[in-house]
């Protein structure tokens, strides 16, 4: 968990918006740190939740039990491949090196257009200030083109993610799974 309590605070706050707001939460299944207490907070809040998570951390008791579903696949890559099927958006809290391995996901396939779907980076606390530094590194180093930053949107505010993604344009690729 993280040090500073504001985080958990955000945390819940989301998942009461998105319970409140009837806005269907797909994650990775478990019951523990930020995301266990978004699932939480999105079910008291009468909302949705459903979770996908690898057969070998089901095995190890960390699959939240009381989901609206819960999907128990095969390998950590079917989970994101299954995520990434089921969710119409993305919106990015701060997290570890999970959540920056499927965030870069994200991005990527979105930079290949591969699909279309809002990706908003939750920039709370300025705690990914480092990482949109790099991004901006690697623009100028020409690593990366100008046009990345229109891969992702940042906000900097918890009341900021769902305006934004109401106001996100309609998607217009439909992914084909096969080229993942």
């Amino acid at each position: 968990m993280p040090t500073d309590p504001d985080h958990k605070d955000a945390a819940v706050t989301l998942g009461t918006q998105m319970g409140e707001n009837g806005i269907k939460l797909i994650y990775g299944g478990g019951h523990v740190g930020l995301m266990g207490l978004i699932a939480d907070a999105t079910l008291a809040a009468n909302g949705q939740v459903i979770g996908i998570i690898p057969g070998h951390l089901h095995d190890i008791e960390v699959s939240h039990e009381k989901l609206t579903e819960l999907h128990v696949v095969d390998s950590m890559h079917v989970r994101k491949e299954k995520m990434f099927q089921m969710a119409d958006a993305f919106a990015v809290l701060p997290g570890g090196l999970g959540t920056l391995d499927e965030t870069f996901e994200m991005v990527t396939w979105r930079q290949l257009r591969l699909h279309d779907k809002p990706i908003i980076l939750v920039n709370y606390k300025n705690y990914w200030q480092p990482l949109l530094d790099l991004i901006a590194h690697m623009i100028d180093a020409g690593f990366a083109q100008e046009e990345t930053w229109q891969y992702f949107q940042v906000v900097e505010h918890l009341d900021d993610i769902i305006p934004t993604l109401l106001s996100a344009p309609e998607t217009t690729i439909s992914p084909d799974i096969t080229k993942f």
